[in-house]
């Protein structure tokens, strides 16, 4: 049977605000990446959310980003390798240690936003994030961009890594993600969205916003938490990828 990885990036709330339906959205997929602090999260939201997910019995990664709080991890940030290297394994050693504390195990780590954009085309970023997860847990899975640099440097090191497909958002013809400052970068249509991810799955291609078809890789498919629509898109991709005899497993 064919088997795919759901995941979405949860505990993204700060304080008195509220990001995304995390409770709703747990039921629905796999995995879970959750923001460790530094773009997103605190540690009471990082607590409760390891906790929702420890008990749906789902995968549980660390979604390490920028520090870059009020920009929510999305604007450059030129850090050095080194830099990047201490800042995940920081934020790897936090997810950790509530999981710990829940009797559960850190099973990933993704990287968020631009650091995740930047390592997929940086190969001395991607080799920083890539040994600081071997250096911490070399039996953790990574999570990249399909193709990226940082798929190529956590195989070198040995680590087990999953290609990552967005289901809501648009490709370039080099099988990069749009830039969210351009038009068409998310995808908003649920309908599409399903299909395109089963045809992703199924036969490893898309349609990118040029009308070309390119290839993918597929390994996980991730729902943005503060997309407004992420739990339509929960729900209908969840329900497709049943209807097609996909099960749902994290890896």
């Amino acid at each position: 049977m064919t088997t795919v990885d759901l995941n979405s990036d949860l505990g993204e709330s700060f304080g008195r605000y509220t990001i995304g339906r995390d409770k709703d959205v747990i039921g629905l997929v796999s995995s879970v990446n959750i923001a460790c602090g530094m773009h997103a999260g605190d540690p009471i939201v990082l607590r409760n959310t390891v906790r929702a997910a420890a008990e749906a019995g789902i995968g549980i990664g660390a979604h390490p980003g920028y520090p870059d709080l009020q920009g929510f991890g999305r604007r450059d940030m030129a850090l050095s390798p080194d830099e990047a290297y201490c800042y995940v394994l920081y934020q790897i050693g936090a997810a950790d240690a509530f999981c710990k504390a829940q009797g559960v195990r850190l099973n990933h780590v993704k990287p968020h936003g631009q650091l995740y954009n930047t390592a997929a085309k940086d190969p001395k970023l991607s080799q920083a994030i890539a040994q600081a997860v071997y250096d911490y847990n070399p039996d953790l899975v990574l999570f990249g961009l399909a193709g990226g640099c940082l798929i190529d440097a956590g195989t070198k090191l040995g680590l087990r890594c999953a290609q990552e497909f967005f289901a809501d958002r648009n490709y370039t013809a080099d099988g990069t993600l749009v830039p969210r400052s351009l038009p068409h970068a998310i995808i908003t249509d649920e309908d599409f969205a399903a299909k395109r991810v089963v045809r992703a799955v199924k036969e490893g291609r898309i349609v990118c916003e040029t009308g070309q078809t390119i290839p993918i890789c597929a390994d996980t498919i991730c729902l943005h938490g503060d997309n407004e629509k992420t739990l339509a898109f929960a729900r209908l991709i969840n329900q497709t990828l049943q209807e097609e005899g996909i099960e749902i497993r994290h890896p």
